[in-house]
């Protein structure tokens, strides 16, 4: 399913606002059960907050949903400032039970423990690292029966028993480590992942996307992915050109074959990065280990 985006025009804009589903000057973050406050997920927050998000907007309209994007960024920024955030950023198309899936619970599994994890908040392998995250605190056995116990539900279509595995997985473990999800509504076809502690979900996504590379001062690893990784790579990496050598934060492309055949961005990166002060910083690997060693994840 492909979201449906409006672009307005005075001509077009309708007259009368619509009641928006969320509250505009909240003070704190989203919680996962906040988000899916309802069974069926089409009455859920989650749900309607993206079918308003999908209407027309007229000027009521968009000044509500800049007051509430403004208003996560305010609690975010709260939350983040006693904290230390390595991102993992990758594709929402990966499945549970895929050797690929477990391999992203496994990272964020090993970072969760010096770290905090923070990714896109959606399916794949943002779901997956946050998985991994939130059971940092268990032995490397509970990662592999939380990741049995989720390929059950390979997909996230339908929603309902792809969240309600995943809340299976939560009660048996109900003390996760902190981790962090910053989905969008801009991609309402895919649903936020319910591991994340906290949940900065935004309406605007040019802004989630930077406040996500932003907020991950101790480096990001990038698993395989599309378009939207491919994105956060090139973009963080054009933060990283510009920044001093006290500002640069790691960058760990994980999956050689990958970034260098398949999507060649490691060529482009690395002659971008030559001779800056990014340089020692970009690195290339082949497994998810050698990510977490180089993030400064324990053992």
């Amino acid at each position: 399913m492909r979201p449906t985006h409006h672009r307005i025009t005075p001509a077009d804009a309708p007259q009368v606002a619509h009641e928006p589903p969320v509250d505009v000057h909240r003070t704190t973050l989203y919680t996962a059960a906040e988000l899916y406050d309802d069974p069926s997920y089409p009455a859920s927050l989650d749900a309607r907050a993206y079918a308003w998000a999908a209407l027309p907007a007229c000027r009521e309209d968009a000044l509500a949903r800049a007051l509430h994007d403004h208003a996560i960024d305010q609690a975010l920024e709260a939350w983040v400032r006693p904290r230390s955030l390595v991102g993992v950023m990758g594709g929402h198309a990966l499945r549970r039970g895929t050797t690929d899936y477990a391999a992203a619970a496994r990272l964020g599994h090993r970072l969760g423990r010096t770290h905090v994890v923070a990714t896109g908040g959606g399916p794949g392998a943002m779901e997956a690292a946050n998985l991994g995250c939130w059971l940092a605190d268990e032995p490397a056995e509970a990662v592999t029966e939380a990741l049995a116990t989720l390929a059950t539900v390979p997909g996230f279509a339908p929603v309902e028993p792809w969240v309600a595995a995943a809340f299976a997985v939560r009660e048996r473990h109900p003390e996760g480590r902190d981790s962090l999800a910053i989905p969008t509504w801009h991609y309402g076809h895919e649903p936020p992942n319910v591991f994340g502690t906290v949940i900065a979900k935004y309406f605007r996504n040019a802004v989630r996307e930077a406040i996500l590379l932003e907020v991950c001062d101790a480096g990001i690893a990038f698993l395989p992915g599309a378009a939207g990784t491919v994105q956060e790579v090139f973009q963080d990496a054009c933060e990283n050109y510009y920044a001093d050598e006290a500002s640069v934060t790691p960058m760990v492309l994980v999956g050689r074959e990958y970034w260098t055949e398949v999507l060649p961005l490691w060529p482009m990166l690395r002659s971008l990065a030559r001779g800056r002060a990014m340089e020692p910083h970009v690195h290339l690997v082949d497994t998810v280990d050698e990510a977490a060693a180089l993030l400064g994840a324990g053992g």
